[in-house]
């Protein structure tokens, strides 16, 4: 029983997990160093502004001890919707004259007149990045200025997530068109599978050498495995088939000597009790010996296909109805009646003159034996409409149950009781025929309830038809 289709190993599959694996570590990877990038880049944005508010500031406050700051400049800085930002602005000589007293501690010494700077403290839990700065009084060049801005980093980190999120969003949008490039991709690529799998369907049962130009380099190791497999099992029939061919060989000419022993001892005149068992060792010895024969016929049959001989431009229409004139005198002693249908006109095939002979001869014989005395067996021969030729034997004998027609081919086969004795290799071998034909052997029931056999001969090729 074959695995379901879900569970078999997929090399499309793998591919992808192999590369989504990367992918994902990469994303991750990817992700760590976009926050990164994005609050480097938050910072300066932020530590630009803070900057840019501690040196305005500057600029707003007024000149007079008592009003260091302007009313615009106090509430700017005391507006702060979330809480998050802080200020101071001290005097040298007047001590702190507004905001947060608590960022005078954390302030780094700076000259004054000096660019601002910036550092990180903290202040009620909260880390903070503040911006001082150190300005002369306009009205005292004694009394110095400091003012400090600071702000927590919240703004700085949300504004790092954003970005990360946006750049995520980016970076999984192009990951799912890679992955889908390569999906669509290793598809593409293994369609240069599709000849090698052509080829392999198209042979049936040969085992010629699958390598070849169109095969990739890297399957090659595998085609050359299958190649040498298929090397052994050439060895192996080829041995199996010569078995076959001698022992059917060294049959005959004992049998024929049995037959011709039985013969002499008929002569004679013995009794009714030895007549009796003669008559069946001759009978019996004319099966062994029709089975040799058969024997011989399918190891033909089973040999190298068309393609290794020199097929030739065989015309049905008259082959076919020469073969079947020879039956008719052997069909009459047994009781048959043997006709055949079919066209005047030339119907072509490209094949070999001796395998289609014997194949008829073995359809005509399973079809007169099997169907039995007083039966009528009938040849029929048509052209299909691709061009094809049917070849067709078909008898009004008891039949053969549906269930069991697709067993027919099968070598040493025969149908459950069935009184006629036979060595079921008659249709094995018209199978191995019609494979090397490239035919098609069909069996169903026939018209007149017996057994009907087709063969189906594909169109000639059509460089072999204009010949004419």
């Amino acid at each position: 029983m074959n695995p379901p289709r879900a569970s078999r190993p997929s090399l499309r599959r793998r591919l992808l997990a192999f590369l989504a694996i990367p992918m994902a570590v990469l994303l991750l990877l990817d992700a760590l160093l976009s926050y990164g990038v994005a609050l480097t880049y938050a910072d300066r944005v932020h530590d630009r502004d803070l900057v840019d508010d501690a040196l305005t500031l500057a600029k707003l406050l007024g000149s007079e001890p008592g009003s260091r700051l302007t009313q615009q400049a106090r509430f700017l800085l005391e507006y702060d919707p979330d809480g998050r930002d802080y200020f101071s602005v001290a005097s040298s000589r007047y001590g702190l004259l507004a905001g947060d007293g608590r960022l005078q501690g954390s302030l780094p010494a700076s000259a004054s007149g000096a660019a601002p700077t910036l550092y990180d403290t903290r202040l009620d839990g909260h880390g903070l990045r503040a911006a001082a700065v150190r300005v002369a009084a306009a009205h005292d060049p004694g009394e110095s200025l400091t003012i400090t801005v600071a702000e927590t980093l919240h703004d700085r980190h949300e504004q790092a997530r954003e970005i990360l999120l946006l750049a995520i969003a980016m970076q999984t949008l192009l990951i799912a068109c890679v992955l889908s490039l390569v999906w669509f991709g290793v598809g593409r690529g293994l369609r240069v599978l599709d000849p090698l799998t052509a080829r392999l369907a198209a042979r049936s049962h040969e085992l010629t050498p699958i390598d070849g130009t169109d095969v990739p380099q890297e399957i090659r190791p595998l085609t050359r495995t299958i190649d040498a497999l298929f090397g052994r099992l050439r060895d192996m029939l080829a041995l199996h088939d010569r078995f076959i061919a001698d022992a059917a060989h060294q049959l005959r000419t004992p049998l024929a000597g049995l037959s011709l022993q039985v013969d002499r001892a008929l002569a004679d005149s013995p009794t009714a009790a030895m007549t009796e068992a003669l008559e069946h060792i001759r009978q019996l010895t004319r099966r062994a010996a029709r089975t040799s024969s058969q024997l011989l016929a399918l190891t033909r049959a089973q040999t190298a296909p068309l393609d290794d001989v020199e097929p030739q431009r065989l015309d049905l229409a008259k082959l076919v109805p020469e073969a079947v004139a020879q039956r008719v005198h052997e069909a009459i002693r047994a009781g048959v009646d043997l006709g055949y249908q079919g066209p005047a006109q030339p119907l072509y095939i490209l094949g070999e003159a001796a395998g289609v002979q014997d194949l008829l001869d073995n359809l005509i014989d399973n079809a007169m034996h099997y169907a039995g005395r007083g039966a009528i067996v009938t040849v029929h021969l048509r052209q299909r409409g691709d061009g094809g030729i049917s070849l067709a034997v078909e008898d009004n004998g008891p039949g053969v149950p549906a269930e069991l027609l697709p067993r027919l081919s099968e070598r040493f086969f025969q149908v459950a009781g069935n009184s006629q004795g036979g060595s079921g290799l008659g249709l094995a071998i018209v199978q191995r025929i019609a494979e090397r034909h490239r035919a098609e052997v069909v069996y169903r029931r026939g018209e007149r309830r017996g057994l009907r056999v087709d063969v189906h001969f594909p169109p000639m090729p059509p460089a072999v038809a204009q010949l004419g």
